[in-house]
């Protein structure tokens, strides 16, 4: 497998800041590709060790793009997440001014994160949807938009001037990017982790969702997303991605899991990985009855019971 990493391109985006903040970035090959798809083909076809591409923001949730790939391509595996706060600046050829622009562009992700900012300041802009904001700054480089949001660190990358900072709707904004490669043994437990799996019902009938949930609320498992996806099998039909917190090692999340596996038609499990969030000490400890000792207590009380011991 080649020593590199995809992300999403081209250079200059969040992505890439956000890949290089993870110490292994550092000895491999950094290769931006033109979408969340490309960069996630790249390691199904081997051509990468891994992919970095955004998975969630803070303001609008999951981003679809990358959940459907997950959900719908060949199986890949999750393995770290990096969390990174995003504010915009919009950038614009030099001696460009704000009456002067008419046509903006930015990732599609991009555009509820800004949008109170655009109605304010350019309500008669149009909006252009971009393969990423790098990609946006680029195509104004070229000539084809006048204004792109992106961040400020892409401006000298495509010879653009930052012509207002700081832009955001909501404060304290974040994305979630997750580095995903090809399925394999899901790294040790740290004590601060997450599972991700992608569930499909086995019919649909009243109380289905909650037969779902309730797998991982019995066993105090608390979750961190929850978002439907259309299966394309019609109107109506709907797979569920979920993170969970925990490790697939850990015996409630180990449960919970088998326990899916019998009431659902198809689980995809996404992998279990460190959280970006929280250290192990800050976590509270599991609710009462759901401890690792607690579960092997309980199943040594069921063989003892069999055994005519109690």
């Amino acid at each position: 497998m080649p020593a590199s990493y995809a992300y999403l391109g081209p250079e200059g985006t969040f992505t890439e800041v956000a890949l290089r903040t993870l110490p292994e970035a550092a000895t491999r090959e950094l290769i931006p590709y033109v979408s969340v798809q490309s960069a996630l083909d790249a390691v199904r076809a081997g051509e990468a060790e891994a992919a970095f591409v955004p998975i969630e923001n803070s303001v609008e949730g999951g981003i679809t793009t990358t959940l459907d790939e997950l959900v719908a391509g060949a199986p890949l595996m999750i393995y770290r997440e990096v969390l990174l706060s995003i504010t915009f600046a919009l950038l614009v050829r030099p001696g460009t001014k704000l009456s002067d622009i008419k046509t903006v562009s930015a990732h599609p992700a991009a555009q509820p994160q800004v949008r109170n900012w655009l109605r304010k300041h350019l309500p008669d802009a149009h909006w252009e949807s971009a393969a990423s904001n790098a990609d946006a700054a680029r195509l104004v480089q070229e000539g084809q938009y006048d204004a792109a949001f992106a961040g400020e660190f892409a401006a000298a990358r495509y010879g653009l001037e930052a012509l207002e900072t700081g832009i955001h709707d909501a404060e304290n904004a974040q994305t979630r990017f997750v580095l995903v490669g090809r399925p394999a043994r899901p790294a040790a437990p740290t004590g601060a982790d997450k599972t991700s799996v992608v569930l499909w019902q086995r019919d649909d009938h009243p109380g289905g969702l909650r037969d779902l949930l309730g797998e991982f609320a019995t066993r105090g498992i608390n979750l961190m997303l929850l978002q439907s996806r259309p299966t394309g099998a019609g109107i109506g039909n709907y797979c569920f991605c979920i993170d969970a917190e925990g490790h697939i090692s850990d015996r409630r999340v180990a449960e919970a899991l088998m326990g899916l596996k019998r009431i659902c038609l198809q689980v995809r499990y996404l992998g279990s990985y460190p959280r970006a969030d929280v250290r192990p000490e800050e976590l509270q400890p599991p609710r009462p009855g759901t401890s690792d000792d607690e579960f092997v207590a309980a199943a040594d009380w069921v063989a003892r019971c069999q055994d005519g011991r109690f």
